[in-house]
């Protein structure tokens, strides 16, 4: 500590950088959660509604079920996909753009370099970050759902474990089954036991075509068990056109203005630097202010892709029909953009819903981020 004048991390560089990173993610993960939650709700909508859901009405809905409690459901999550997430978009972003001013004098980064490096950083950002992104969506839709209450098919199910088997929010249908087994009678039975062994089949004990709902699959344990471990990067073509959009209009913004300010502050310098690094650095309200307003425009340029992964995520779909669509190898719908990207033709009509508020959410949060960052960094070091 003798070299640290008082800091609490001295001379340790590296800690005191990644502490004040980690807490500038939370503050700003914090601060913008709410919106995050009310922009989901918009965005996850029914698509055929007559009538727009707005955003009291999604207030309301949320206040009704869970309380205030209730717009911070999935912030766990967040935070510890952000954490990552942001870590892995700034890192990459620093080694690429290290790597364009190598052998340069005046150390700086043209626009077109700063996309292109924010694009490759976005895109190890959304596979960083997509399955804490699916898991902390669920959630949020959980706490916009009432939760079922305890009725006699749920004790029967927590008592015997067969029935464990079923999808959630379904119970056994004696009807259809009695049916299944009729229809399937007439074959001839190679197996020694054919009806014990499809009872193992939860859709064959239900005989129900619907999914369960987003919310009662949240947990990564019934994720995984009903969907498999790849549905946890479901979303992922979505998010990796949103990530590289974002962050390569991010960072090109910011880089413009970052610039236009060195060059203001050099006009009144005597003697005039020789270049802008000798301009000096720019304020950090001016940087925090710089990276707002960067994230709002990033935001508006990728919102229609963070829709569709919002969409694509709270999709359930179990094992056996995922398997299914392999085997008739079935070929999504749409355009090719729209199937590149993992855009639904459904959805083309709600891509824009909750726009403005993912515009405030990154905005601040982008503001809060590196305003916070700079405060962390100057009581730490």
């Amino acid at each position: 500590m003798a070299g640290g004048g008082g800091k609490p991390f001295g001379d340790n560089v590296f800690a005191g950088h990644a502490a004040a990173g980690a807490a500038a993610i939370s503050a700003s993960a914090v601060a913008v959660h709410p919106l995050d939650t009310v922009k989901s709700l918009l965005q996850l909508s029914a698509a055929g509604q007559k009538q727009k859901m707005e955003i009291r009405h999604a207030v309301d809905r949320l206040m009704h079920v869970s309380g205030p409690a209730g717009l911070y459901s999935g912030i766990g999550w967040s935070i510890l996909g952000k954490l990552p997430g942001l870590g892995a978009r700034f890192g990459t972003y620093e080694l690429l753009t290290a790597f364009y001013k190598d052998g340069r004098e005046d150390n700086h980064v043209n626009y077109s370099e700063a996309m292109l490096a924010g694009i490759t950083a976005g895109a190890v950002e959304a596979f960083v970050c997509t399955p804490f992104e699916l898991l902390k969506l669920r959630s949020q839709v959980g706490s916009a759902i009432p939760m079922k209450a305890t009725n006699p098919a749920n004790v029967v199910q927590e008592s015997f474990p067969l029935l464990s088997k079923l999808l959630p929010g379904h119970v056994p249908d004696m009807r259809v089954w009695n049916g299944s087994v009729s229809l399937l009678s007439n074959l001839s039975p190679k197996h020694p036991d054919m009806m014990g062994a499809l009872k193992q089949h939860p859709w064959m004990l239900t005989g129900s075509g619907k999914p369960p709902l987003p919310s009662d699959v949240q947990v990564p344990s019934r994720v995984i068990a009903l969907e498999g471990w790849g549905a946890l990067w479901r979303g992922l073509r979505p998010g990796v056109a949103r990530d590289c959009v974002f962050s390569g209009m991010f960072f090109s913004c910011w880089q413009f203005i970052h610039t236009a300010m060195l060059t203001w502050q050099s006009v009144n310098m005597n003697p005039e630097p020789r270049n802008l690094e000798e301009a000096g650095p720019v304020p950090p309200l001016a940087s925090s202010l710089a990276a707002g307003f960067s994230g709002v425009v990033a935001a508006a340029a990728s919102h229609t892709f963070d829709t569709a992964k919002s969409r694509s995520q709270c999709t359930v779909i179990p094992k056996y029909i995922a398997m299914e669509r392999r085997f008739l190898k079935w070929r999504a719908p749409g355009m090719w953009i729209e199937r590149v990207t993992g855009t639904s033709p459904a959805d083309r009509n709600v891509l824009f819903r909750g726009i403005g508020l993912r515009m405030a959410r990154s905005g601040i949060a982008s503001f809060v981020l590196v305003g916070s960052y700079y405060l962390a960094v100057d009581q730490l070091l």
